[in-house]
């Protein structure tokens, strides 16, 4: 049995469930078709798995109409759509000074291009008040687009008291979900949200490769751009780019394999119980919190209250690098973390660890109290060292 402890999981989850490797075999080994490109037997069961991702994910998050999930590469690609799809020069957006660089990026360029942007300052422990986004919106705001939670401390944002601030003034809210969706229960409709990026290859326990946008009943998909045009297998008979959905933004040939992992590992969420799930998470980052705080030399950053973030957790040690803690923790004790700066630099600034960072444990479903023990023994003799 491995003695790795994996606590990197808010960049990619790991182990997965048995069955998404299995589902992964099963496509390579009896179906290997492209789907809606052929009317056999093998490229029917192949839309087959393609159909049955998105049933599972429209169970998951609560979406009436599985054709408004459009599937992508990842996350980063799915806001990538929403922002750039949207976005035009003239207009305004609205983000949070907690964001990953898969918003912040495009943004920014977005915002070379004419488009004016407003980042909301979150406080040090990365919480968000909502009226300052209230008091951002001007008459040309199109977008609010938010983290759910931050990738670097967890911190949940105030999605749905957002998102009806949105309604309200008849914006769009786009939420970019890769730390929640699968850890924290999503309903579109009650959170007001109408653009959902989600990636397959974190906590909805999926290969990397997979993710993707819901598109919400209020969004104008005329409006809305694709990045990329092409092939879709439908209206073949046309050179212009199909306007219905998923066919609009979904060209080339999706990844088959990973959407078969990706539904399986869905699937195994709805089997547990979402609620279930947000309940281990819960107490291990707790756990974790309160056996990093009790350590001599150790800063927790963020609220300390699990109740109030997702299963990430950042701290440094006193007279330790990140980069250090890291190695030590590594080669030492077989315990693999993340370090540094996470893609999420304005999120470092808010919290005040700009530019050194921190060391960040993101437990998973399969985190045992066991592995909580080594790790917080092994954190205070490097802490013990450094004195």
């Amino acid at each position: 049995m491995s003695s790795h402890i994996y606590l990197d999981n808010a960049a990619t989850s790991w182990p997965k469930p048995p069955s998404v490797g299995a589902a992964i075999t099963r496509y390579l080994e009896q179906v290997g078709a492209n789907p809606g490109r052929s009317g056999h037997s093998l490229s029917i069961k192949a839309g087959r798995i393609v159909d049955s991702a998105r049933e599972s994910l429209s169970e998951l998050f609560h979406i009436d109409n599985p054709l408004r999930i459009v599937f992508g590469s990842n996350g980063t690609e799915a806001l990538n759509l929403a922002l750039c799809g949207l976005l035009r020069p003239g207009d305004h957006a609205i983000t949070s000074s907690m964001e990953h660089n898969s918003v912040m990026r495009p943004l920014r360029h977005l915002e070379k291009e004419g488009m004016a942007l407003t980042v909301v300052p979150c406080k040090p422990d990365g919480t968000l008040d909502c009226s300052l986004i209230e008091a951002a919106i001007r008459p040309n705001t199109t977008l609010i687009g938010l983290t759910h939670a931050s990738n670097v401390i967890g911190t949940l944002l105030p999605i749905a008291a957002v998102g009806h601030i949105a309604r309200k003034h008849h914006l769009l809210m786009l939420v970019d979900t890769a730390s929640t969706a699968g850890a924290i229960p999503i309903n579109m409709d009650r959170d007001c949200i109408d653009l959902l990026a989600f990636t397959g290859h974190k906590s909805l326990l999926g290969p990397t490769g997979t993710g993707g946008l819901v598109i919400g009943e209020r969004v104008d998909i005329s409006r809305l751009r694709p990045l990329k045009r092409g092939g879709t297998g439908s209206r073949s008979e046309s050179e212009e780019q199909p306007e219905i959905l998923p066919d609009r933004y979904e060209s080339g040939t999706l990844n088959i394999m990973g959407l078969a992992g990706l539904d399986a590992g869905v699937r195994w969420i709805l089997g547990r119980g979402i609620d279930a799930i947000r309940a281990h998470h819960q107490e291990m980052t707790q756990s974790f919190i309160g056996g990093l705080a009790d350590i001599s030399g150790v800063t927790v950053y963020g609220t300390l209250d699990s109740r109030q973030q997702v299963g990430t957790v950042s701290f440094n040690i006193n007279g330790v690098s990140p980069s250090e803690a890291g190695f030590y923790l590594d080669e030492e004790f077989d315990i693999q973390c993340r370090v540094g700066l996470h893609c999420a630099p304005a999120a470092h600034q808010t919290i005040g660890t700009f530019p050194i960072g921190t060391v960040r444990f993101a437990p998973g479903v399969f985190t045992s109290t066991g592995d909580l023990i080594r790790v917080l023994d092994a954190v205070e003799q490097i802490a013990r060292r450094a004195k």
